[in-house]
């Protein structure tokens, strides 16, 4: 396996294909970097270098105890890319990997980025505050704990089945297989580690980091998701960084890396190649 040992001994499994200008893709709650397969076949079949990681406590990566926040997660991918070398990189995140990219662009600036994509992701902030009126209540967040400590496994089936794909939609094609995929994946995440990470997906502010962004930088959000809603999420992050291109997908659920993969991937294909 590929692996990278953090500063704090914190081992990071991380998958690497193809050849060409590197693509790093950082992924969502629970999953890990399997979730990003469809767009990295594609655009490894495209000439692209494409690399993801498993977040620490997460798939194939150590699950510590301490550093499941976004300051961590953010010098984690910073490490790997500084280990791999990494020049004109594009990265890419999903969900909670839409913060990762967020944060390490405000600790770490864009010496070694061309490019941004954030998809279906959580800045510039989830929690609903007194100046983020438009963020989900904290009650949300707290349910998530709570499923969280009861029967977690039962939890991702019901985000998986429900919510997360859309499958509560009426008319919805449901994919067993895209349930027990999700399951398996947040299965796999460290309990300890999935659980803090709900806190920081949930209330960071990343409206600073994204000020920050100063390379070109696509955002696509799907105007039916039911997790990460998009006026609180790309349609605020998109006032926030200059010159971002925002692609509203409609109709499209919060997991439309799987829902609507060949539009998604046409979409990155054409950014990369602007």
């Amino acid at each position: 396996m590929s692996i990278i040992t953090t500063q704090d001994g914190t081992q990071i499994y991380y998958k690497d294909w193809g050849t060409g200008q590197p693509i790093v893709f950082s992924h969502g709650w629970p999953l890990n970097s399997d979730s990003w397969e469809a767009q990295m076949l594609f655009l490894a079949d495209h000439g692209f270098r494409v690399i993801a990681h498993d977040r620490r406590g997460h798939g194939r990566s150590s699950q510590p105890w301490n550093g499941n926040e976004m300051n961590t997660y953010a010098d984690d991918l910073a490490e790997l890319i500084e280990s791999l070398d990494l020049k004109k990189a594009v990265l890419f995140g999903f969900s909670t990997g839409g913060g990762e990219v967020a944060r390490y662009i405000g600790r770490h600036g864009t010496a070694r980025v061309a490019k941004a994509a954030l998809i279906s992701a959580v800045p510039p902030l989830m929690l609903k505050t007194e100046n983020n009126p438009n963020g989900l209540p904290i009650e949300v967040f707290d349910g998530l704990r709570t499923g969280s400590l009861t029967d977690r496994s039962q939890l991702y089936k019901d985000l998986a089945s429900g919510p997360f794909f859309g499958f509560n939609r009426p008319g919805a094609k449901v994919s067993q297989g895209m349930i027990d995929w999700f399951w398996l994946q947040g299965m796999q995440a460290g309990h300890k580690n999935a659980f803090d990470c709900i806190k920081a997906f949930s209330e960071t502010d990343f409206t600073q980091d994204l000020k920050k962004f100063d390379v070109p930088t696509l955002m696509i959000h799907g105007d039916d998701d039911q997790i990460v809603p998009i006026g609180a999420a790309a349609i605020a992050a998109a006032k926030l960084v200059k010159n971002a291109t925002l692609k509203i997908y409609p109709g499209a659920p919060h997991g439309l890396t799987d829902t609507h993969k060949d539009q998604l991937n046409a979409d990155l294909l054409s950014f990369l190649k602007d």
